[in-house]
């Protein structure tokens, strides 16, 4: 949870002062979701190739969203993102 930007589906639950749409991206290497943006913070869970990752920012080399398949928001290497998951 971000007090600066929530996803566009909870706007009639979550209050924030920006709303973003998800993109979704499918997972092209593997990678961990994590807590926050640094590389060293909290593991909530390992994202593998082919998985469904939900894209609300990008910033930088690091991206934040939703991995539907765990129920976890969290940050991933932006590089282990791939084409879009239609």
């Amino acid at each position: 949870m971000r007090r600066d930007l929530a996803d566009i589906r909870l706007a009639d639950r979550v209050f924030a002062p920006h709303y973003a749409a998800p993109l979704s991206r499918v997972i092209k290497v593997a990678t961990t979701l994590r807590a926050a943006p640094q590389k060293e913070s909290e593991s909530l869970a390992a994202l593998v190739p082919g998985d469904v990752f939900e894209l609300l920012e990008l910033a930088g080399d690091r991206a934040w969203g939703v991995s539907p398949g765990t129920g976890l928001v969290g940050y991933v290497d932006a590089a282990s993102l791939g084409e879009d998951a239609a």
